[in-house]
């Protein structure tokens, strides 16, 4: 049994890109959106636990100055300690007696906690008890002790504003990346059907375009075959030109029967599908009312495995479009093929046209984007779709400039 043969370059790129389908991509936007998520809530965790434990740090060393100025309270230097501990503190803290009541005058054994003043004083303290159950639920209070060890005060502290702020954040920030993320998957989704939607039409324009043509020629040799009808030779003569016709509808429904499937691709000289296609042309340019010459450079000894149908629709894409763009008398348009490293051949189609603007070029490849009054802009945008995703290629706008012409390369490798 023979040994299968082992894909070549252009079928490995096929392959890779057909594995890579939307459920798998939309799974790692899922999963880098979800990565995203848990570095921010790693890295606003981790900051706001620094600053509540420097909090706590703070109040801590508060509690025991505090201690320490019952032993020794005519000690100056331990007082200033104290005192540069107090100004250190901005977080809500409260002074209680030992069975967690609120000391009176209260303002003098609190900090940094905002008391409407104007209440009575039992108000005071019944609101003073209920901002010390709710520090209590954060944390518990630090003892104060005496000199014989014994609890003469409780040191009630919560979090301050920043802190308490910055716990929110996480949920702030997966709410905006989420927002984000659904807003961009909304506008490539709505983008996305836009241009499958342009796509479409100007698929079917181009289809009706297309056959348009050989079946108005159908049409007029019918009609010619009914007024020779009684004249072999003539009736001769016209069914040969309807044959012709009929073979281009063929190739039309080929071509269009391969869009959306993975054609096969065989090993071919690319100077004679390239010198076919310019015959095509060659015979139809007379029709036009301009002068235009189709020059050829081809090295005819290159062969690549290509889809012959739809290498020649890429290559009559570009003939026509620079055709299109030919506004002089005297147009020429060169038509070269040679080698390239690395096993890969290429074919550029020159014109010496009008040209286009950087900002046109961007967009010569989108669907349904043109600057002519006629036309739908699919012609290139299929061509790309044809050469990248069906031949492993490259198509591209090589060089522009506005007034002296264009020059589209087209890269496929050779095997």
């Amino acid at each position: 049994m023979a040994a299968k043969p082992r894909p070549g370059r252009a079928d490995r790129i096929r392959i890779f890109r057909a594995s890579v389908t939307k459920w798998q991509l939309k799974l790692l936007l899922t999963v880098l959106g979800l990565g995203i998520m848990a570095a921010v809530l790693y890295f606003t965790k981790r900051i706001v636990d620094e600053l509540a434990s420097n909090e706590r740090r703070t109040v801590e060393l508060y509690a025991r100055l505090l201690a320490r100025s019952y032993e020794q309270a005519t000690d100056e230097d331990l007082l200033f300690y104290v005192d540069l501990a107090y100004t250190s503190i901005h977080f809500p803290v409260v002074l209680a007696d030992t069975k967690g009541q609120p000391v009176y005058p209260y303002q003098q054994f609190m900090m940094n906690v905002e008391m409407d003043t104007t209440l009575s004083v039992p108000q005071q303290k019944q609101w003073l008890l209920a901002q010390i159950d709710e520090m209590k639920q954060d944390y518990p209070p630090f003892e104060i002790r005496d000199p014989n060890g014994q609890v003469v005060q409780l040191m009630f502290y919560t979090n301050s504003a920043i802190v308490r702020q910055l716990r929110y954040m996480p949920f702030v920030e997966i709410l905006i990346v989420a927002s984000f993320i659904l807003v961009g998957y909304v506008a490539f989704s709505t983008i996305r059907k836009n241009e499958e939607s342009n796509i479409w039409v100007g698929m079917a324009k181009e289809a009706a375009h297309q056959l348009g043509t050989p079946l108005s020629s159908l049409l007029a040799w019918l009609e010619l075959l009914r007024i020779n009808k009684d004249d072999p030779s003539q009736v001769v003569a016209t069914a040969n030109e309807m044959d012709h016709d009929v073979e281009r509808l063929k190739v039309i429904a080929n071509r269009f029967a391969k869009i959306g499937s993975q054609p096969k691709l065989d090993p071919a000289n690319v100077a004679g599908v390239i010198e076919h296609v310019c015959q095509y042309f060659e015979t139809r340019l007379p029709n036009l009312g301009k002068k235009v010459s189709l020059v050829r450079q081809l090295d005819t000894t290159i062969d690549a495995r290509i889809n012959i149908e739809l290498f020649e629709w890429v290559v009559e894409n570009l003939i026509k479009n620079a055709v299109e763009a030919l506004e002089r008398q005297d147009g020429v348009i060169t038509i070269s093929l040679q080698r390239k490293p690395r096993g890969r051949v290429c074919v550029t189609v020159a014109d010496n046209g009008k040209g286009m603007t950087r900002k046109v070029a961007k967009k010569i490849f989108q669907p349904g984007y043109t600057t002519k009054k006629r036309g739908w802009g699919l012609g290139l945008s299929l061509s790309k779709r044809i050469i990248e995703d069906y031949h492993g290629g490259s198509l591209v706008v090589r060089e522009t400039h506005v007034g002296i012409g264009t020059t589209f390369a087209i890269e496929v490798p050779t095997s």
